[in-house]
C-alpha cells in the first residue's frame, strides 16, 4: 500500500511537482516575512477632554487662593486656614483629573492608573470633609461668639485639618492597597478600578456628611435669625429692614447647601445603583458636575470673603478699593 502510494505520487507530471514545490516555497517565505498591521488611532474621548479642561480651569482657580492664604500672614485665622484646606484639596483634585488624562493616553499601566485614582478620591474627599469643617467652624463662630476668638479653637482647628486630612488620605491609599477591581472586573464600579463595596462606602459617607452639614445650617440658620431680630431692636430698625437682612442670610446659606447637593448628590446616587456595566456616558454625565463644585468653591468660600478681597487687591493693583475698607459686616454674611 505505503509502495503503491510511493509510486503514484512519484508518477505525477514533473510541471505539477514543481508548481507544488514553488507554493511550499513561497508559504515558507511569507510565513517568515513579518507582516506589517496598521497601529490603531489614537481617539480621544470628547468627555475626557472636557474633565481635563475642569481640572485645569480648577487647579487655576484654586492655586490663586492656596498662593494668597499661603503669602499673607494675616490670614491664619481658623476660618483662613480652612479655606486654605479646601482650596489645596481642589487644586489637587484638578491636578488629579488633568494628570488622569495624561496618564490615560500616554503611560497606560496598573501603577499610574491607581495612583490617579487614589489621588483623586483622597483630594475630592478632603474637598468635602473641608466643607464641613467650614460649616463647623461657622457655628461655633455664631453659638460661641464670646469665646471662638481663643487658643481652643484654633487647636480644635488644627485637630480637624488633621483628621479630615488623614482620612482622605487613607481613602485614597485603599486602590493602591489592593482594594481594587483590577483582577475582579465583576467587583468594578462605574469608576474602575474602585470597587463596587468602595464606591458604596464613599456614597455612604457623603449622605452622612450631606446630613451633618445640612442639620448645622438649619442651626445656623436660627442663630442668624435671632441675631438679626437682636440688632435690629437694638438699633431700631424697621421690620422691612429686619425682613431684608434675614432673608439674605437664609439665601445665602440655600445656596450654598443647594450647590453643594446639586453639584454632588447626581454622581453619589449613581454610584450606589450602578456598577461596571452601566454606560460609560451615565458616569461621565454625573461626575462632571461634581468637578464643578470645585470650581464654584473659590467663588463661595474665598472670593466673597472681604480680607481676601482686599488681599487680592493688593497683590493685583497694589491697593484696596474704598468700598472694601468700609465695608462692615451683616448678620447675612455667613
Amino acid at each position: 500500500m505505503n509502495e503503491d502510494l510511493k509510486v503514484n505520487l512519484s508518477r505525477l507530471p514533473q510541471d505539477y511537482s514543481d508548481a507544488g514545490a514553488a507554493e511550499n516555497i513561497s508559504a515558507a517565505d511569507s510565513s517568515q516575512v513579518p507582516v506589517l498591521e496598521p497601529e490603531p488611532e489614537l481617539t480621544v474621548n470628547p468627555w475626557d477632554i472636557v474633565l481635563c479642561t475642569s481640572g485645569t480651569l480648577i487647579s487655576c482657580e484654586n492655586a490663586v487662593v492656596v498662593l494668597i492664604i499661603f503669602h499673607n500672614p494675616s490670614l491664619r485665622a481658623p476660618m483662613f486656614l480652612l479655606i486654605g484646606s479646601l482650596a489645596l484639596a481642589d487644586l489637587l483634585a484638578g491636578l488629579g483629573l488633568i494628570i488622569n488624562f495624561v496618564f490615560a493616553y500616554l503611560l497606560q499601566s496598573e501603577a499610574t492608573k491607581l495612583a490617579t485614582i487614589g489621588l483623586i478620591v483622597a483630594s475630592f474627599s478632603a474637598s468635602v470633609c473641608s466643607l464641613l469643617a467650614i460649616t463647623v467652624d461657622r457655628y461655633l463662630s455664631l453659638y460661641y461668639a464670646l469665646t471662638y476668638h481663643s487658643e481652643r479653637t484654633v487647636t480644635f482647628t488644627y485637630v480637624m485639618l488633621v483628621m479630615l486630612w488623614g482620612t482622605s488620605i487613607c481613602l485614597g491609599l485603599l486602590p493602591i492597597l489592593g482594594w481594587n477591581c483590577l483582577r475582579d472586573e465583576s467587583t468594578c464600579s462605574v469608576v474602575r478600578p474602585l470597587t463596587k463595596n468602595n464606591a458604596a462606602i464613599l456614597s455612604v459617607s457623603f449622605l452622612f456628611l450631606f446630613a451633618l452639614m445640612l442639620q448645622l445650617y438649619v442651626q445656623i440658620c436660627k442663630i442668624v435669625m435671632r441675631h438679626a431680630h437682636q440688632i435690629a431692636l437694638q438699633h431700631h430698625f424697621l421690620a422691612t429692614s429686619h425682613y431684608v437682612t434675614t432673608r439674605k442670610g437664609v439665601s445665602t446659606l440655600a445656596i450654598i447647601l443647594g450647590t453643594f447637593a446639586a453639584c454632588w448628590m447626581p454622581f453619589t446616587l449613581y454610584s450606589l445603583i450602578a456598577d461596571y456595566t452601566y454606560p460609560s456616558i451615565y458616569t461621565y454625565a454625573t461626575l462632571l458636575p461634581a468637578t464643578y463644585n470645585s470650581i464654584i468653591n473659590p467663588v463661595i468660600y474665598a472670593f466673597r470673603n472681604q480680607e481676601i478681597q482686599k488681599a487680592l487687591c493688593l497683590v493685583c493693583c497694589g491697593c484696596i478699593p474704598s468700598s472694601l475698607s468700609q465695608r462692615a459686616r451683616s448678620p447675612s454674611d455667613v
